[in-house]
């Protein structure tokens, strides 16, 4: 087995040297995901000064905040970093224009087409990244010029593939030749080293993240993932009208029992449009515009953006709903980020220092398997 970490002699965090840090010019293979609401600018600065890159959500952020929180990051850290973008929202062309005006290292967009983000960062040096759960999508991403693809994995918290990481990593590297980032499912040094495996050249997390110390989860919240256990999830549409992983609570198995109209989520929108520094009724427009399909998925959304504030700023989960991958079954503490990633990185050392154990003590008695019937 190839060594592709080295153990540093002045006791820091082993260094694994991938396709993905080369990249991104970052010395751990480990992302944020850019979780709405908790993907803040400290939690970004923690994970990017650790050596991580930091990645910063902007799913309820206006231009002019995504501007401002890129600016805080930058006050917090000279290390790399990321702006996630989802482009189904209202405003998500207007954040990416704001994470090009401001040279952003690398944009993660998800929800939407972005191959005309790729000559634009190209003008600076910037990277994309594409956020996919199929391999179709995967190889249109590589076709427009992206640098990278994030795979996000059932397990995963948000809008994750219905195929399992273990199957959805492999079939993506089979399909296209540009660096993997996987997510879904990955929250210790034994998953990095399982995901570098299946053709991944780094991680990205939430879940774990989530429960750092620079987190802005609630703690009522963040008890409750702490206690829980990795079966403690539904996976459904009936959130935000996209299939995804959410912590099971009053709230979410409700929704799961009811499916509320377009009326019901359109009367969450004056707090989306709060939080996006929109007029309602300009926000109401825009999402009109789009057709019935698409003004119920962006309703829904809106209602869920109420529903995740209650969860993460609130400690509500009665009425609250949390995003939250599998992987809460393995977090069981809520260190610094740098605590996070140097244990992860310490782990994934022992990991692969395993395997190749394992594989050089089966080289070496290795025999002629015998007939059965011999």
């Amino acid at each position: 087995m190839e060594r592709r970490y080295r153990e540093p002699a002045d006791g820091t965090a082993p260094h694994f040297d991938t396709t993905v840090t080369r990249l991104l010019g970052i010395r751990h293979p480990i992302l944020l995901a850019q979780m709405t609401r908790v993907s803040t600018p400290a939690l970004v600065a923690a994970v990017s000064e650790a050596g991580g890159l930091g990645v910063l959500a902007t799913a309820t952020l206006s231009a002019d905040a995504t501007r401002q929180a890129i600016r805080e990051i930058r006050r917090r850290t000279d290390a790399p970093f990321g702006v996630g973008v989802p482009l189904l929202l209202p405003t998500g062309r207007e954040n990416a224009e704001a994470a090009l005006a401001e040279r952003v290292p690398v944009i993660v967009f998800s929800l939407g087409n972005g191959a005309w983000l790729v000559p634009r960062a190209r003008e600076y040096g910037g990277r994309i990244i594409a956020t996919v759960t199929t391999a179709r999508h995967a190889q249109a991403a590589a076709r427009a010029g992206c640098d990278a693809v994030q795979v996000i994995g059932n397990e995963g918290a948000g809008h994750g593939s219905a195929v399992g990481s273990l199957v959805l990593l492999p079939t993506i590297r089979d399909a296209v030749s540009i660096p993997i980032i996987a997510a879904g499912g990955f929250g210790d040094g034994r998953g990095l080293v399982a995901a570098l495996a299946l053709g991944a050249g780094a991680v990205a997390m939430g879940t774990r993240f989530a429960t750092a110390a620079e987190s802005p989860l609630h703690p009522a919240t963040l008890q409750h993932v702490l206690e829980k256990q990795s079966e403690d999830t539904l996976y459904t549409d009936r959130f935000d009208g996209m299939d995804c992983r959410v912590l099971r609570t009053p709230r979410s198995e409700r929704l799961e029992r009811e499916r509320g109209g377009l009326m019901t989520a359109l009367a969450a929108s004056p707090g989306l449009a709060r939080d996006l520094g929109l007029p309602w009724l300009g926000l109401l427009a825009r999402i009109l515009r789009h057709g019935p399909e698409h003004t119920l998925r962006l309703a829904r959304m809106g209602a869920a953006q109420r529903a995740m504030q209650r969860a993460i700023e609130e400690g509500d989960l009665e009425r609250g709903v949390q995003p939250i991958g599998q992987v809460q079954g393995l977090v069981r503490d809520a260190p610094p980020a740098a605590d996070i990633l140097r244990r992860m990185m310490e782990e994934a050392a022992r990991a692969a220092a395993g395997i190749e154990e394992c594989m050089d003590i089966g080289a070496s008695r290795t025999t002629p398997l015998q007939r059965s019937d011999s």
